[in-house]
Protein backbone atom coordinates (compact mmCIF):
# COMPACT_ATOMS: atom_id res chain seq x y z
CA UNK A 1 0.00 0.00 0.00
CA UNK A 2 1.49 3.56 -1.11
CA UNK A 3 1.86 5.84 1.78
CA UNK A 4 -0.03 8.81 1.46
CA UNK A 5 1.94 11.77 1.51
CA UNK A 6 1.55 14.23 4.70
CA UNK A 7 -0.37 17.26 4.74
CA UNK A 8 1.30 20.53 4.12
CA UNK A 9 1.63 22.80 6.72
CA UNK A 10 2.56 26.47 6.67
CA UNK A 11 6.50 27.00 5.86
CA UNK A 12 8.43 29.77 7.46
CA UNK A 13 7.86 32.93 6.67
CA UNK A 14 11.21 34.93 5.48
CA UNK A 15 11.58 38.86 7.07
CA UNK A 16 10.24 41.51 4.62
CA UNK A 17 12.50 44.13 2.80
CA UNK A 18 13.72 47.67 4.07
CA UNK A 19 15.80 50.10 1.63
CA UNK A 20 19.58 49.08 1.91
CA UNK A 21 19.04 45.51 1.69
CA UNK A 22 20.77 43.28 -0.65
CA UNK A 23 19.38 41.42 -3.55
CA UNK A 24 20.86 38.94 -5.79
CA UNK A 25 19.38 38.43 -9.30
CA UNK A 26 20.55 35.89 -10.97
CA UNK A 27 19.84 33.71 -14.24
CA UNK A 28 18.90 30.27 -13.50
CA UNK A 29 17.07 29.13 -17.27
CA UNK A 30 16.81 31.03 -19.85
CA UNK A 31 19.17 33.86 -21.82
CA UNK A 32 18.83 37.27 -20.95
CA UNK A 33 18.10 40.29 -22.74
CA UNK A 34 20.64 42.64 -21.08
CA UNK A 35 18.42 45.55 -22.22
CA UNK A 36 15.57 44.37 -19.87
CA UNK A 37 18.19 43.13 -17.18
CA UNK A 38 19.38 46.87 -16.93
CA UNK A 39 15.93 47.97 -16.38
CA UNK A 40 14.71 45.57 -13.83
CA UNK A 41 18.01 45.92 -12.11
CA UNK A 42 17.56 49.98 -12.49
CA UNK A 43 13.74 49.28 -11.08
CA UNK A 44 14.64 47.54 -8.19
CA UNK A 45 17.79 50.17 -6.92
CA UNK A 46 14.82 52.57 -7.38
CA UNK A 47 13.40 50.99 -4.68
CA UNK A 48 16.49 51.55 -1.97
CA UNK A 49 17.98 48.16 -2.63
CA UNK A 50 21.50 47.40 -3.10
CA UNK A 51 21.27 44.88 -6.01
CA UNK A 52 23.98 42.15 -7.31
CA UNK A 53 23.96 40.82 -10.59
CA UNK A 54 25.31 37.17 -10.78
CA UNK A 55 28.48 36.89 -12.79
CA UNK A 56 27.48 34.49 -14.94
CA UNK A 57 23.92 35.93 -15.64
CA UNK A 58 24.28 37.23 -19.48
CA UNK A 59 26.69 33.90 -20.27
CA UNK A 60 25.13 31.98 -22.91
CA UNK A 61 24.95 27.84 -23.81
CA UNK A 62 22.97 27.39 -26.25
CA UNK A 63 19.32 28.13 -25.05
CA UNK A 64 20.56 28.78 -21.49
CA UNK A 65 22.73 31.48 -19.24
CA UNK A 66 25.66 30.01 -19.19
CA UNK A 67 26.70 26.20 -18.28
CA UNK A 68 24.63 24.41 -15.48
CA UNK A 69 27.88 24.73 -13.03
CA UNK A 70 27.78 28.88 -14.24
CA UNK A 71 24.06 28.86 -13.10
CA UNK A 72 24.24 27.20 -9.67
CA UNK A 73 27.36 29.15 -8.63
CA UNK A 74 25.65 32.35 -9.02
CA UNK A 75 22.42 31.01 -7.45
CA UNK A 76 24.69 29.20 -4.48
CA UNK A 77 26.76 32.80 -4.42
CA UNK A 78 23.83 35.02 -4.07
CA UNK A 79 22.22 32.82 -1.60
CA UNK A 80 25.21 32.24 0.74
CA UNK A 81 26.23 35.54 0.80
CA UNK A 82 25.84 36.90 4.59
CA UNK A 83 24.29 40.43 3.42
CA UNK A 84 21.67 38.90 0.66
CA UNK A 85 17.78 39.07 1.74
CA UNK A 86 16.45 38.16 -1.05
CA UNK A 87 17.23 36.27 -4.44
CA UNK A 88 15.64 37.14 -7.42
CA UNK A 89 15.52 35.24 -11.00
CA UNK A 90 15.93 37.31 -14.19
CA UNK A 91 13.65 34.95 -15.87
CA UNK A 92 11.89 31.52 -16.67
CA UNK A 93 12.45 29.57 -19.44
CA UNK A 94 13.99 25.70 -18.79
CA UNK A 95 16.88 24.69 -17.18
CA UNK A 96 16.42 25.29 -13.08
CA UNK A 97 16.15 21.46 -12.89
CA UNK A 98 19.54 20.98 -13.96
CA UNK A 99 21.12 22.75 -11.22
CA UNK A 100 19.03 21.80 -8.32
CA UNK A 101 21.23 18.81 -7.80
CA UNK A 102 24.44 21.00 -7.99
CA UNK A 103 23.30 23.70 -4.86
CA UNK A 104 25.20 22.77 -1.47
CA UNK A 105 21.90 22.85 0.32
CA UNK A 106 22.95 21.96 3.69
CA UNK A 107 25.21 25.47 2.79
CA UNK A 108 21.98 27.13 1.88
CA UNK A 109 20.21 26.41 4.92
CA UNK A 110 23.12 27.69 6.67
CA UNK A 111 23.23 30.59 5.51
CA UNK A 112 19.47 31.58 6.66
CA UNK A 113 16.26 32.58 5.57
CA UNK A 114 16.09 34.24 2.23
CA UNK A 115 13.01 35.30 -0.52
CA UNK A 116 13.33 33.66 -3.23
CA UNK A 117 11.29 35.36 -6.42
CA UNK A 118 10.11 34.01 -9.50
CA UNK A 119 7.40 31.90 -11.62
CA UNK A 120 7.42 29.61 -14.72
CA UNK A 121 10.65 27.26 -15.04
CA UNK A 122 11.23 28.96 -11.49
CA UNK A 123 8.32 26.12 -10.36
CA UNK A 124 10.96 23.46 -9.45
CA UNK A 125 12.95 25.73 -7.00
CA UNK A 126 10.05 27.12 -5.33
CA UNK A 127 9.29 23.02 -4.69
CA UNK A 128 12.89 22.68 -3.71
CA UNK A 129 13.20 25.50 -1.48
CA UNK A 130 10.34 24.30 0.56
CA UNK A 131 11.00 20.89 0.70
CA UNK A 132 14.98 21.48 1.95
CA UNK A 133 14.33 25.04 3.43
CA UNK A 134 11.05 25.10 4.99
CA UNK A 135 10.40 28.83 3.11
CA UNK A 136 7.89 30.70 2.00
CA UNK A 137 8.73 32.00 -1.55
CA UNK A 138 7.43 34.01 -4.15
CA UNK A 139 5.81 33.02 -7.34
CA UNK A 140 5.87 36.39 -8.89
CA UNK A 141 7.23 39.15 -11.52
CA UNK A 142 11.57 38.51 -12.50
CA UNK A 143 13.94 40.94 -12.92
CA UNK A 144 14.47 41.00 -16.43
CA UNK A 145 10.95 39.72 -18.07
CA UNK A 146 8.67 41.82 -20.73
CA UNK A 147 6.02 42.29 -17.51
CA UNK A 148 8.67 44.14 -15.00
CA UNK A 149 11.46 45.19 -17.31
CA UNK A 150 9.95 45.43 -20.45
CA UNK A 151 9.56 48.81 -22.74
CA UNK A 152 6.73 49.43 -21.31
CA UNK A 153 6.60 46.96 -17.79
CA UNK A 154 2.61 46.11 -16.53
CA UNK A 155 2.83 48.42 -12.97
CA UNK A 156 0.17 46.57 -11.35
CA UNK A 157 2.26 43.84 -11.46
CA UNK A 158 5.63 45.20 -10.31
CA UNK A 159 3.40 47.58 -7.20
CA UNK A 160 2.16 43.87 -5.89
CA UNK A 161 5.31 42.93 -6.07
CA UNK A 162 6.82 45.59 -4.57
CA UNK A 163 3.99 45.42 -2.02
CA UNK A 164 4.84 42.06 -1.11
CA UNK A 165 8.64 42.62 -0.46
CA UNK A 166 7.99 45.34 1.66
CA UNK A 167 4.73 45.84 2.64
CA UNK A 168 3.04 42.46 2.88
CA UNK A 169 0.06 43.38 5.35
CA UNK A 170 -1.06 45.51 2.72
CA UNK A 171 -1.81 42.44 -0.03
CA UNK A 172 -3.11 39.92 1.93
CA UNK A 173 -6.11 40.32 -0.34
CA UNK A 174 -5.28 38.45 -3.25
CA UNK A 175 -8.90 38.68 -4.50
CA UNK A 176 -11.62 40.42 -2.44
CA UNK A 177 -14.01 38.91 -5.28
CA UNK A 178 -14.24 38.51 -8.89
CA UNK A 179 -13.03 34.91 -8.41
CA UNK A 180 -15.31 32.22 -11.00
CA UNK A 181 -17.21 30.11 -8.97
CA UNK A 182 -16.35 26.59 -10.37
CA UNK A 183 -17.20 24.63 -7.50
CA UNK A 184 -18.39 26.32 -4.76
CA UNK A 185 -17.35 25.68 -0.74
CA UNK A 186 -14.79 27.45 1.43
CA UNK A 187 -11.19 26.13 2.18
CA UNK A 188 -8.31 26.82 4.00
CA UNK A 189 -5.03 25.51 3.53
CA UNK A 190 -1.56 26.02 2.49
CA UNK A 191 -0.23 27.69 -1.07
CA UNK A 192 1.19 25.43 -3.56
CA UNK A 193 1.90 24.66 -6.86
CA UNK A 194 3.08 26.68 -10.14
CA UNK A 195 3.51 26.50 -13.68
CA UNK A 196 1.58 23.09 -14.77
CA UNK A 197 4.53 22.13 -16.98
CA UNK A 198 6.59 21.95 -14.18
CA UNK A 199 4.36 20.33 -11.33
CA UNK A 200 4.18 17.01 -13.95
CA UNK A 201 7.91 17.36 -14.77
CA UNK A 202 8.70 17.08 -11.14
CA UNK A 203 6.90 13.47 -10.08
CA UNK A 204 8.92 11.47 -8.75
CA UNK A 205 12.06 14.19 -8.08
CA UNK A 206 12.93 14.94 -4.60
CA UNK A 207 11.21 18.42 -5.54
CA UNK A 208 7.61 16.37 -5.81
CA UNK A 209 5.28 18.44 -3.76
CA UNK A 210 1.89 16.89 -3.38
CA UNK A 211 -1.12 19.17 -2.84
CA UNK A 212 -2.73 17.29 0.17
CA UNK A 213 -4.42 19.36 2.74
CA UNK A 214 -3.02 22.61 0.58
CA UNK A 215 -4.66 24.70 -1.79
CA UNK A 216 -2.88 24.16 -5.77
CA UNK A 217 -2.62 27.27 -7.03
CA UNK A 218 -2.21 26.41 -11.05
CA UNK A 219 -1.27 28.04 -14.54
CA UNK A 220 0.85 27.67 -17.75
CA UNK A 221 1.30 29.37 -21.37
CA UNK A 222 0.97 28.23 -25.04
CA UNK A 223 0.06 24.69 -24.01
CA UNK A 224 -2.97 23.09 -25.90
CA UNK A 225 -5.73 21.48 -24.37
CA UNK A 226 -4.55 17.88 -24.97
CA UNK A 227 -1.41 18.80 -23.21
CA UNK A 228 -3.24 20.10 -20.15
CA UNK A 229 -5.36 17.13 -20.35
CA UNK A 230 -2.32 14.59 -19.94
CA UNK A 231 -0.55 16.68 -17.40
CA UNK A 232 -3.41 16.86 -15.49
CA UNK A 233 -4.08 13.06 -15.77
CA UNK A 234 -0.14 12.41 -15.09
CA UNK A 235 -0.34 14.47 -11.51
CA UNK A 236 -4.07 12.98 -10.97
CA UNK A 237 -3.05 9.50 -11.59
CA UNK A 238 0.53 9.97 -8.79
CA UNK A 239 -1.49 11.07 -6.46
CA UNK A 240 -0.48 15.02 -6.34
CA UNK A 241 -4.13 16.25 -5.98
CA UNK A 242 -4.84 13.25 -3.30
CA UNK A 243 -6.13 14.80 -0.33
CA UNK A 244 -5.77 18.58 -2.13
CA UNK A 245 -8.44 21.36 0.38
CA UNK A 246 -9.03 23.32 -3.24
CA UNK A 247 -8.12 24.65 -6.20
CA UNK A 248 -7.45 28.16 -7.81
CA UNK A 249 -7.03 28.38 -11.62
CA UNK A 250 -4.89 31.05 -12.66
CA UNK A 251 -3.82 32.26 -16.50
CA UNK A 252 -3.26 30.18 -19.06
CA UNK A 253 -2.26 32.47 -21.60
CA UNK A 254 -2.34 31.10 -25.48
CA UNK A 255 -3.61 27.68 -24.22
CA UNK A 256 -6.90 28.35 -26.18
CA UNK A 257 -10.40 28.15 -25.76
CA UNK A 258 -10.91 24.78 -24.60
CA UNK A 259 -7.57 25.21 -21.98
CA UNK A 260 -10.72 26.13 -19.14
CA UNK A 261 -12.93 23.66 -20.45
CA UNK A 262 -10.28 20.65 -19.76
CA UNK A 263 -9.52 22.12 -16.48
CA UNK A 264 -12.90 22.11 -15.23
CA UNK A 265 -13.44 18.86 -16.92
CA UNK A 266 -10.58 17.22 -15.02
CA UNK A 267 -10.55 18.66 -11.55
CA UNK A 268 -14.28 19.75 -10.70
CA UNK A 269 -14.72 15.40 -9.71
CA UNK A 270 -12.40 15.99 -7.06
CA UNK A 271 -15.40 17.90 -5.53
CA UNK A 272 -13.66 20.58 -3.47
CA UNK A 273 -13.63 24.60 -4.10
CA UNK A 274 -12.80 25.43 -7.53
CA UNK A 275 -11.83 28.67 -8.48
CA UNK A 276 -10.31 30.28 -12.00
CA UNK A 277 -9.21 33.65 -12.91
CA UNK A 278 -6.92 34.89 -10.59
CA UNK A 279 -4.31 36.93 -12.52
CA UNK A 280 -1.27 34.68 -11.34
CA UNK A 281 1.22 33.42 -13.85
CA UNK A 282 1.90 34.29 -17.52
CA UNK A 283 -0.80 37.11 -18.50
CA UNK A 284 -1.17 40.71 -17.30
CA UNK A 285 -1.41 41.61 -14.40
CA UNK A 286 0.75 38.92 -12.52
CA UNK A 287 -0.05 39.05 -9.19
CA UNK A 288 2.66 37.80 -6.61
CA UNK A 289 2.08 34.25 -4.81
CA UNK A 290 3.74 33.53 -1.58
CA UNK A 291 4.15 29.09 -1.87
CA UNK A 292 3.72 27.96 1.75
CA UNK A 293 1.59 30.68 2.81
CA UNK A 294 -1.61 29.26 4.59
CA UNK A 295 -4.76 31.09 3.05
CA UNK A 296 -8.17 31.11 2.80
CA UNK A 297 -10.55 30.54 -0.38
CA UNK A 298 -13.98 31.22 -0.68
CA UNK A 299 -15.45 29.68 -3.78
CA UNK A 300 -18.87 31.29 -3.43
CA UNK A 301 -17.67 34.75 -2.71
CA UNK A 302 -14.89 34.63 -5.13
CA UNK A 303 -11.88 35.48 -2.73
CA UNK A 304 -8.64 34.25 -1.74
CA UNK A 305 -6.97 35.59 1.49
CA UNK A 306 -3.90 34.98 3.37
CA UNK A 307 -3.96 34.27 6.77
CA UNK A 308 -0.96 36.18 7.56
CA UNK A 309 1.49 38.42 5.52
CA UNK A 310 3.41 36.23 3.05
CA UNK A 311 6.80 37.66 5.16
CA UNK A 312 7.24 38.55 8.76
Amino acid sequence: MTELPQTLQPLDRPRRLAPGDRVGVVATSGTLVPERLDRGVATLRSWGLDVVVGRHALERSRHLAGTDEQRAADLQQAWCDPATRAVVCARGGSGAARVVDLLDWDAMRAAGPRVLVGFSDVTVLHQAVANRLDLVTLAGPMAATEAFAGVAPDDESVQHLRSTLFDPESVRVLAGGGLQREVGGRARGVLVGGTLALLANTVGTPEHRPARGGLAVLEDVAEPAYRIDSMLTQLLRTGWFDGVAGIILGSWRDCGPAAHETLVERLAPLGVPLVSGLPFGHALPQLTVPLGAEAELDADAGSLTLVQPALR
